[in-house]
């Protein structure tokens, strides 16, 4: 049985379908406005950052990157409840990365990304974030930062598999 199990994992995508079940379950168990913080990080464990928000609110980050193609932010309230619950990986947060902005700007409204490529012959940083997967390839969304890290441009490419 276990056997099974782990060559399963060994088959591209198990992983990522593994890590969705697993969400699946633990999400179910979040009720905004029920919940409370202490309960969420017994749910879903320690957050990956914590970000705080001049309301009061923080927001916790549960990336899913290299293997998955979400992250989410959960936002607890000023009072110690949780809010919401959001998939920031989406083709309106992706619109939303524009030249100029910092790299604490796209981390918190994209999450973790699932790579860090250094290209020193052009002088820039790109960080991606799988997006989909299709047979034999995935997809992913990349923001390119200058020297300074900041925002050049934005990219999208597909990497073969296997």
């Amino acid at each position: 049985m276990m056997t099974k199990f782990l060559a399963a994992l060994l088959v591209p995508g198990a992983l990522a379908l593994l890590l969705a079940a697993c969400d699946a379950d633990k999400f179910s168990k979040l009720r905004p406005g029920v919940t409370t913080a202490d309960e969420v990080r017994q749910i879903m464990g320690r957050p990956d950052l914590e970000w705080r928000d001049p309301d009061g609110s923080r927001v916790w980050e549960y990336p899913r990157t290299p293997e998955g193609m979400v992250n989410y932010m959960v936002v607890i309230g000023p009072n110690g409840v949780l809010r919401e619950v959001q998939q920031v990986l989406t083709e309106d947060n992706f619109r939303q990365v524009v030249p100029g902005m910092s790299k604490d700007e796209v981390r918190r409204l994209l999450g973790r990304p699932a790579h860090q490529r250094l290209f020193p012959m052009k002088g820039e940083t790109v960080w991606d974030w799988k997006t989909k997967t299709e047979p034999g390839m995935d997809w992913f969304f990349n923001v390119h930062f200058n020297q300074d890290g900041v925002v050049s441009r934005t990219s999208t490419n597909f990497e073969p598999r296997g």
